[in-house]
């Protein structure tokens, strides 16, 4: 089974019921975490009973990112699992998961790779992206037979998307604001508009918006994002489901 499982979608913190940015990607019995940000790690353990996945990918530091990365490697070290559990993140991510979970170290827990350049990860080529935001942010584009996703992670506009989303099957792209752009350099995040012109240059085949600014109407992107974009634009929801 080929899927992807939105588990967060809103930005800089979680909506009531709601978590922020993560997603689980499914292929053929793979399993790979896409950041895990406030409030996802009890979303992924709902789909994941025995607290397994394969890999997990942190694209960058910010908690709406990654402050749930502590609660996957507790259930991951407590399992008693005799495997590291592959991480792919910027240097960044481990220096906020050594300052938060000191113990158990956290290279007991993890098999930590970079996440810049090309390689191999389960049935997956995983190629990684820098892309404009506060801190460092690697973008990244998942290559298997017959799926390609790719995945900003938090990125204002740049030339490097149409680079990471060429042809995607799927692109998960930042949407955090709505209406005109904002006339300020540099820019870290980008408005529905420019992810949906991003998609179009990209040829992307499917737009998943997200990373929503708490109390956004979600309708509202995905319209200002078809202005731009003509295939097939999501509203990514806490608890969907897409199949690939």
């Amino acid at each position: 089974m080929r899927r992807l499982r939105v588990l967060g979608s809103s930005g800089a913190w979680p909506e009531p019921g709601g978590a922020c940015s993560g997603y689980l990607l499914e292929y053929d019995g793979f399993r790979v975490v896409l950041d895990l940000g406030y409030g996802t790690a009890s979303r992924l353990f709902e789909h994941c009973q025995d607290r397994a996945v394969d890999a997990v990918v942190i694209t960058h530091e910010h908690p709406d990112h990654c402050a749930d990365l502590t609660a996957v490697g507790r259930a991951h070290y407590f399992a008693e699992r005799r495997r590291q559990l592959p991480l792919y993140c910027p240097p960044g991510v481990l220096r906020v998961l050594e300052s938060t979970e000191p113990r158990p170290d956290p290279h007991a827990v993890f098999e930590v790779h970079d996440i810049e350049g090309t390689q191999e990860l389960g049935p997956f080529r995983l190629t990684g992206f820098p892309l404009p935001h506060h801190v460092p942010d690697i973008g990244v584009r998942l290559s298997a037979p017959g799926l390609v996703v790719a995945y900003t992670g938090d990125s204002g506009p740049s030339p490097e998307l149409a680079r990471l989303a060429e042809n995607a099957d799927l692109f998960i792209a930042d949407a955090t604001l709505q209406g005109p752009a904002p006339d300020t350099t540099p820019r870290y995040v980008m408005t529905a508009t420019e992810a949906g012109t991003w998609a179009a240059r990209a040829r992307a085949r499917t737009l998943l918006l997200t990373h929503f600014w708490p109390g956004s109407d979600r309708i509202r992107s995905v319209t200002e994002a078809a202005a731009v974009f003509e295939g097939r634009i999501i509203a990514a929801e806490d608890g969907l489901e897409i199949g690939l």
